[in-house]
């Protein structure tokens, strides 16, 4: 409701709807940790092509449990369509069992919105995310 009842504020700009939502949403200890997580959050490219590249992504006291490596990969796949329309398809993998469970769900929309923003941009992408319980799909269109 908070955006049907403050439309004419956020179209003003006097507040952010994501603040709010974020702020009634989710409790302060769960904010906290969401914040440390991004700020400490590190990338490596893996692979690089004409049409793909993958990232690693390393979190703290998170880790994938065979090799103890970087818990999320995201792939991402340019689809060239003509000489100037590009459709991304991106694909996050979390391996990390601790971020399937359903508890974690708001670090996870979370860190994969932060992905979204920092690897791709302001461009068109449609992102699934696997993560167990916490799995989802979205579209971004800018």
């Amino acid at each position: 409701m908070y955006f049907v009842n403050n439309f004419v504020d956020v179209f003003l700009g006097r507040e952010s709807p994501v603040d709010k939502v974020v702020d009634k949403s989710i409790d302060s200890k769960m904010m906290g940790v969401i914040n440390d997580v991004i700020q400490a959050m590190t990338f490596t490219k893996n692979f690089r092509s004409a049409t793909a590249e993958e990232w690693y992504v390393f979190l703290p006291n998170f880790k994938e449990p065979k090799t103890g490596g970087a818990p999320i990969k995201v792939i991402i796949h340019y689809d060239l369509q003509g000489n100037r329309d590009v459709f991304i398809n991106t694909t996050i993998i979390i391996d990390d069992p601790k971020l399937w469970d359903s508890k974690n769900h708001s670090l996870v929309y979370e860190v994969c919105d932060e992905l979204v923003n920092r690897l791709i941009g302001y461009s068109d992408t449609l992102l699934t995310v696997h993560a167990g319980e916490n799995s989802y799909n979205a579209e971004y269109v800018r």
